[in-house]
């Protein structure tokens, strides 16, 4: 079995599915941590392999940049090849000060003004919220490995160049906490296909105080985010 977007065959992916934007990303994620990963997936070179964690089957695999791409790939995650749960790992510019570089975030709710919704499935809202049951699973691995986690709404936007400042009231009335740019496609599409979708984000830089970090350390150095979602991932 296949789809246009990955060529996996349906034994080859877990039931429940890291999925970062960068395809290096995924690599990273199954060359350190998963064991005996095995590259299910490289169309469009979106990496997608799939191991074990602890003794239980992990997939993790890219999903690309912005809520069409992740809206594709998760889709058909849930709806062809039985996923049941995806948790995206991935990287989030802070809209507060108190935010640094390297902290995590689990998201409570995805905000967007994104179209996303309504012409998937008609929905007209402009507020998506994650699997409690997963999200929790989320924060409870983050304390047993004595990881600090911001809980907060996070804006998911269609751009990330913007050039009128009339997008920052949105942000404000839903007190985001960061900006990210696929989880409202993710947690509609788990809402749609009666699934469980959660999103955990590590700040890359910062969009109200001069913090970044480089390509190489969005790649590599996530880590605390990568080992509180893997140990979520296999929660009973």
């Amino acid at each position: 079995m296949s789809t246009p977007h990955n060529s996996a065959e349906k034994n080859q992916i877990a039931k429940s599915v890291l999925m970062p934007g960068d395809p290096l990303r995924a690599k990273f994620i199954a060359d350190n941590f998963l064991d005996n990963p095995v590259l299910v997936n490289n169309v469009r070179g979106v990496q997608g392999y799939t191991g074990t964690w602890k003794g239980k089957p992990v997939t993790v695999m890219a999903s690309g940049m912005g809520m069409p791409s992740i809206g594709i790939y998760s889709y058909e995650l849930f709806k062809f090849y039985d996923v049941e749960n995806i948790i995206r790992v991935g990287s989030a510019g802070g809209y507060k000060e108190e935010l640094n570089l390297f902290d995590v975030v689990v998201a409570d709710s995805a905000y967007t003004e994104s179209s996303y919704a309504k012409v998937v499935c008609a929905d007209p809202s402009d507020v998506m919220k994650p699997s409690p049951v997963l999200s929790e699973k989320l924060v409870k691995a983050a304390e047993a490995l004595q990881i600090p986690v911001v809980r907060g709404c996070v804006h998911s936007s269609d751009v990330f160049y913007h050039v009128d400042e009339a997008y920052k009231k949105g942000i404000a009335e839903h007190d985001c906490v960061a900006v990210e740019m696929e989880s409202f496609a993710l947690f509609t599409n788990a809402k749609i296909l009666n699934k469980h979708a959660a999103c955990i984000l590590t700040i890359s830089d910062s969009l109200v105080k001069p913090e970044e970090t480089t390509p190489e350390q969005r790649e590599k150095s996530f880590t605390d985010m990568m080992k509180i979602a893997l140990d979520a991932a296999i929660a009973e």
